[in-house]
């Protein structure tokens, strides 16, 4: 029979144009307004949402042209499970399904697209499925929805949904996918959490053969074999998912199909509150449009011309999506011979490279834009006007100006011919990331060679990125005319290009030195790609072809291992099984709420924050006046409407929640304007004048803080041994410095809260998502001046956290519930991406100097380090974060003279906060930089060195004077390297280093000892409340906060043991201040231990009240040491206990371009292949400890590697949103990446493994250091993190950097800072 769901479609809409929407669609609310003042007749447009319970058709009458499809779904659909996550189409969280009917093709259409992007007005006769519609908890799950979840690949669960309608609307267009398929779709995706193995390997299972990793082999003798037998790699049954079932799918509503028989061909008319819009049925209406109203922008293009091609060349209707062009091209380059296709190879490397899936099945025409232009293919368009028709070949005369072209204002776009070529073409681009990222600088690139001769007979270059419009070398072109391609041509076309392409120094997006060097370099790569392919003709050539490959980006895959439970523990009990996130379904069909989410409160309104324009300036006057006119606006608050404490106390610091006197960073709130609606109150914000005076001193950076001796209290300092002595007994004395750059958290959720007054006695509740709950209960109390027992914080989860969530959110719940105080009506504050980045920061940049004694044999005797952190405008987190970082400046080195200082610089940036890792990445890394660098002047491997330095002695004591037993620390070491095999795959990299010359490997492997806990002893509390009810069910809460991390899995898990209850019975509501009191933060990696002891100990006192004859142990109590530093004397008990694991990664560079590759990586946790090994003790759940073990190190890849926060010569942060900041994608995780977890103690696995990350840095420097010396370079350099493509380019130096090197006069202010 068919399913109920098959007959909720019957509907009658309209479907008219073409539903391919330029992505630059936000620019039209600025220029559309007064263009179309006399139409005063309006549509309605009509469409279908798919839910798992019912189709609704939308009829919205007064459709509004500026509304995006995620506003409309969340707030007046009620579908949310499609989440905002930036609102700039850079995440996939707001990913969809949209299906139409092709009246050409006479087929139904599925394709993905970007919610926050997507207008309502272009889907007029669409069916439209998220999340909801594919599947429930209520009726059914999609295969799609159980699969994720159930491979553990839903962490947090905010880009669950995204990820979900990727994969299912790959199903819906190839039911048996391949595995570069389902890499394909998810491109766009982001992922902040899992790291992204998990997510594929839950998709992979619709593969018709699924591809491993194959297995690591050991040898006899080998000790790994000793525990092998209880190792166990299976982290979820395969043998039970629901089958993929394609006739079960949603049916594309027949009426649709029916309708588009009766197309009238009238044009629709829409009316909004700023915008009008008109979408022409006939082209010949638009353009009488056109030549009525040509200022105003086409934001659709609909000639209803798709694709054709004929025996010459493939010509593209203008209104054809990207996706649409890159099926086409790759249909011909498969049906056409390869000789006549070279052009469109060339389009297809950049095609794919573009944007996401969702971001190319929706935008036209991106790829011509001044950044992503090369024309390679003589690429001819077809423009059309009132006055006839005429042809625009794509060059450099094209692009007027900056996103300008010579397109007349009254033309429009009808088509794009790009015809077969048979010269030699190539393109080439590098941007931070090789795919979903725009270039730095792009080229294409055409040579014709005479017949039976070596000689140019034309050649044309193009680049993108080196200046505002398309530049075309023209000397550099002419004058290779007639030569010969050989090494003589080589040599004056680089020459040439030296001084035919120009790059200013002021460039916007700056990396000008970067930027030319890539402009020399690509042209070095295309003269060897011709050379390649000429070999037969100047066969006497030297041919490096290594120079050629680009990285192919791969689908990550790995093994994953962990200890088997015994064979006598029951089958019920689910500690040390993996078991499936407890929310993971929920998450996967969209069910799941987090606080944006709840639905709205009567008569509730929203904020937006107004905050400062400088760094460092006194306020003279706040005018909201304009503001206060505008529609929907309902008042404006500031420091005067906080009727208590308008501050944020922490541990004796004060910061204002609202600036009243003085700025002191760019981003500081300075007051919020409180309106109807979300719109209306981010307009109202921009009309909030207010009136500075500069003050000074204003500085950004470290070493400008240090200038000025600008510096918080207190200063840290510890010491061991007699530094200064050893230092003159040293053999050698090295003296140097490392800058390790900020980082964002990006978590998948922004920052927000809503308050609701309870209308007496002066309560409030709180709906908020943060990690310390207790803590913003204690400062809205402060703000409102009522007692902490009126206000109640409910938290039911995060959409990632990181540490973001602790401090920043606090704040801003006080500055909505003192909006919501003055209202007396409920608030909701949601900060966009880009005010969440600007206003809550990250990760602290750090500066460590160091001088280090050592010996020939790479013995360190003695260090004396210097920590400087960015603290920015106020103290924050940032004094606990320099205590972990100086606390964790010896690792695993028993370095018998050692001095750590810690100074935390003020400057006039927005405080910086903590992250995941609380100061120990940055701690860890000066001293694996000590390390390396001393390896290095001793002509010694970098492992041979750690090895020598580590800890050895059973007792052992920190410089902090802290015993531990380094024994599992050293055994992590050596598996790690086993597992890795690590010396083979070291002979093996300087093998492959000695036959490349343009690619290079490095390999790296760290160790780690991590302090888990909080230094300071009274935040190392849990605390739950268990309830047993009559019919036998268990409610568990407590005072933790679920953000991915699985605390409440772990929390039912344990409760389960104790009770003798399945986990069916347990369930846990959200975190509440008013159940659990005075909780402490989730962070530094102590939740599960805390939160999960506190509940272990609740159902024992349960137990032994219900059970009094159960023999009982009196004293089963659990009380850990206290942890205290004395800073005065330089030591204390300043952890819990300490954690230990490995890692070993392998990478390739490409010396040309500075882009690298994860080769394999292994990380070990105290346990065993990035490899990494890491010990997690006797693990609740691997499952989520190896999530947390890969998500962790993949984050550490993005600080090391990719993440980077740039601040203009003014204090302004400019990387605020996914497209100018960019995190791990999953083309960025290693193609192999092994985890074993391994069992020595009762370990965390959540923030140590960002610091595994820094062995890609270390690998790439290695790989840098053996281009170098091949050039007769030393192979001590310099190189800061993260060790981006720039900054691996242009330390490779060669005779092209050389060739870029900025003129030595003059004094050029730079693009951004290093702070």
């Amino acid at each position: 029979m068919l399913t109920k769901r098959f007959f909720n479609y019957i509907y009658e809409v309209f479907f008219s144009f073409l539903l391919v929407v330029h992505w630059l669609f936000k620019f039209i609310t600025s220029l559309f307004y007064k263009f179309f003042d006399r139409i005063i007749i309006l549509s309605f447009i009509v469409f279908v949402c798919f839910s798992s319970l019912f189709s609704l058709q939308v009829v919205e009458k007064n459709a509004d042209p500026e509304e995006v499809l995620l506003s409309f779904l969340r707030r007046k659909v009620g579908l949310t499970g499609t989440k905002y996550g930036c609102g700039g189409g850079g995440c996939g969280a707001c990913t969809v399904m949209v299906s139409t009917y092709d009246r050409n093709q006479r087929t139904v259409v599925h394709y993905t697209v970007i919610a926050c992007l997507q207008p309502i007005v272009t889907l007029h006769g669409a069916a439209v499925v998220t999340v909801e519609g594919i599947g429930s908890t209520k009726t059914k799950l999609h295969p799609v929805q159980e699969r994720i979840a159930k491979a553990h690949g839903s962490q947090c669960g905010f880009c669950t949904p995204g990820m979900v309608m990727s994969m299912y609307t790959l199903l819906r267009n190839k039911p048996q996918p391949t595995m570069e398929d389902i890499r394909e779709a998810l491109g766009g995706n982001l992922c902040r959490c899992t790291g992204y193995r998990p997510i594929i390997d839950g998709f992979k299972t619709f593969c018709e053969s699924e591809v491993g990793v194959e297995q690591t082999c050991y040898s006899p003798d080998s000790p790994l074999n000793s525990y092998l037998h209880t190792l166990i790699t299976e982290l979820f049954p395969m043998d039970c998912f629901l089958p993929l079932d394609p006739s079960q799918d949603l049916i594309f509503p027949p009426e649709l199909m029916i309708m588009e028989k009766k197309v009238s061909g009238d044009a629709l008319y829409f009316q909004g509150e700023r915008v009008n819009l008109v979408a022409p049925f006939k082209l010949s209406h638009l353009l009488e449009l056109k030549a009525e109203h040509p200022s105003a922008p086409l934001i659709v293009g609909n000639t209803t011309i798709g694709t054709d091609t004929d025996f010459n060349s493939l010509t593209v209707g203008a209104a054809c999506s990207l996706s649409t062009l890159q099926k086409e091209v790759e249909k011909v380059v498969v049906e056409t011979e390869e000789e006549k296709t070279r052009g469109y190879r060339a389009l297809l490397q950049t095609l794919r490279c573009l944007a996401g899936k969702q971001i190319r099945n929706m935008a036209v025409g991106s790829l011509f834009d001044k950044q992503e232009a090369e024309n390679i293919c003589n690429v001819v368009f077809l423009c059309l006007s009132s006055d006839g028709m005429r042809s625009i070949p794509l060059d450099e005369k094209l692009f007027a100006d900056f996103g300008k072209t010579v397109l007349r204002p009254e033309e429009v776009l009808l088509s794009i011919d790009i015809p077969y070529t048979k010269p030699f073409v190539a393109a080439y681009r590098q941007a931070q990331r090789r795919e979903f990222a725009f270039s730095f600088l792009n080229a294409g690139m055409k040579v014709a060679i005479k017949e039976g001769t070596d000689v140019v007979e034309s050649l044309s270059i193009y680049y993108g990125g080196v200046g505002p419009t398309l530049v075309k070398p023209k000397l550099t072109c002419q004058q290779l005319v007639s030569r010969s391609w050989g090494e003589d041509l080589l040599s004056e076309g680089c020459r040439l290009l030296k001084e035919d392409v120009d790059v200013s120094p002021s460039i916007h997006g700056g990396r000008a030195e970067f930027r030319k060097t890539l402009a020399i370099s690509f042209f070095f790569k295309f003269y060897m790609q011709v050379v390649l392919e000429m070999r037969e003709r100047v066969g006497k050539l030297r041919i490096m072809s290594t120079a050629l490959k680009p990285f192919k980006n791969e689908v990550p895959q790995g093994q994953q291992s962990f200890q088997l439970v015994s064979e006598a523990q029951p089958s019920a009990d689910l500690v040390g099984r993996p078991s499936m996130h407890q929310s993971a379904f929920q998450q996967a069909t969209g069910e799941a709420k987090y606080y944006d989410d709840l639905p709205l409160v009567q008569g509730e309104l929203f904020i937006f924050m107004v905050t400062s324009t400088r760094a460092h300036a006194k306020i003279i006057n706040i005018d909201p006046s304009e503001a206060l006119k505008m529609p929907g606006m309902v008042t404006f608050v500031s420091a005067g409407d906080v009727p208590g404490a308008n501050c944020r106390l922490w541990f004796n610091n004060p910061e204002e929640l609202f600036a009243e006197e003085e700025v002191v960073c760019v981003g500081q709130i300075i007051g919020a304007v409180v309106a109807e609606s979300r719109e209306q109150a981010r307009r109202a914000a921009k009309e909030v004048h207010v009136t500075y005076h500069d003050l000074q001193p204003v500085f950004f950076t470290i070493e400008d803080a240090i200038r000025h001796e600008s510096y918080f209290e207190p200063k840290r300092k510890v010491e061991r041994g007699d530094v200064d002595e050893a230092l003159k007994t040293a053999e050698h004395i090295l003296e140097d410095e490392i800058y390790m750059g900020g980082q964002e958290h990006f978590y998948m959720e922004t920052q927000g809260v809503i308050a609701v007054p309870k209308g007496e006695h002066e309560e409030m509740d709180l709906f908020v998502a943060t990690q310390h709950a207790a803590f913003t209960q204690e400062l809205v109390g402060m703000a409102l001046g009522v007692d902490s027992n009126k206000i109640t914080c409910h938290v039911k989860r995060l959409g990632g956290g990181f540490g973001g969530k602790v401090m920043k959110i606090a704040s801003l719940s006080a500055i909505t519930a003192v909006a919501a105080h003055k209202t007396g009506r409920a608030v909701r504050c949601c900060l966009e991406r880009g005010d969440d980045m600007l206003i809550t920061s990250g990760r602290h940049p750090f500066l460590g100097k160091y001088k280090v004694g050592y010996n020939n044999d790479g013995t360190i005797v003695a260090a004396d380090i210097t920590y400087y952190s960015n603290g920015g405008s106020t103290l924050d987190e940032s004094a606990f974060i320099m205590d972990k970082a100086v606390l964790h400046m010896d690792n695993g080195y028993k370095i018998p003279n050692l001095r750590g200082r810690g100074v935390v610089c003020k400057t006039y940036l927005p405080s910086y906060t903590a992250f995941r890792g609380f100061g120990g990445p940055q701690g860890l890394m000066v001293m694996e930089s000590v390390l390396h660098e001393v390896a290095v002047r001793c002509g010694l491997p970098a492992e041979k060195v750690r090895d020598i330095n580590m800890y050895r002695e059973e007792q052992s004591y920190t410089h902090h004077k802290q015993p531990f037993n380094p024994t599992d620390m050293v055994r992590c070491w050596d598996e790690c390297l086993e597992r890795a095999n690590y010396q083979d795959r070291l002979r093996a990299v300087q093998l492959f280093n000695s036959s490349n010359r343009w690619k290079k490997r490095g390999i790296s492997a760290v160790p780690q000892k991590f302090g888990v806990g909080f230094s300071k002893g009274f935040c190392n509390q849990g605390a739950a409340l268990v309830n047993i009810y009559k019919d036998g069910s268990v409610l568990v809460t407590h005072g933790g906060t679920e953000m991915g991390q699985g605390i409440n899995t772990k929390a039912i898990q344990i409760a389960s043991r104790v009770l003798k209850v399945p986990v069916s019975s347990i369930f846990t509501k959200e975190t509440c201040t008013g159940n659990v009191p005075n909780a402490a933060p989730s962070a530094a990696s102590f939740g599960t231990d805390a939160v999960g002891m506190a509940v272990k100990d609740a159902c024992e006192k349960l137990m032994r009240r219900l059970q009094p004859l159960m023999e009982k142990n009196p004293q089963n109590t659990w009380k850990g040491p206290p942890t205290d530093v004395d800073w005065e004397k330089g030591e204390g008990q300043a952890y819990y206990y300490f954690t230990f694991g490995a890692c070993c990664s392998e990478v390739e560079i490409d010396c040309l371009t500075g882009d690298h590759k994860c080769t394999a990586a292994v990380v070990h946790l105290h346990n065993i292949r990035t490899d990494i090994v890491m010990d997690v003790g006797k693990s609740i759940n691997p499952a989520l400890d190896i999530g947390q073990v890969e998500g962790g190190f993949v984050q550490g890849v993005g600080l090391y590697t990719i993440e980077e926060l740039q601040f203009s010569p003014d204090g302004v942060l400019m990387t605020r949103g996914p497209s100018q900041y960019k995190v791990p994608a999953l083309c960025d995780v290693p193609a192999e990446l092994n985890v074993h977890l391994l069992e020595f103690g009762s370990l965390t696995p959540e923030d140590p493994p960002v610091f595994f990350g820094s062995t890609i840095f270390f690998a790439i420097k290695a790989a840098i250091a053996a281009a170098r010396t091949e050039r007769g370079l030393g192979d001590a350099f310099p190189l800061s993190s993260p060790a981006t493509a720039e900054k691996i380019r242009m330390a490779c130096q060669d005779e092209f950097t050389k060739m870029a090197s900025p003129p030595t006069d003059g004094a050029m202010a730079p693009w951004c800072l290093d702070v």
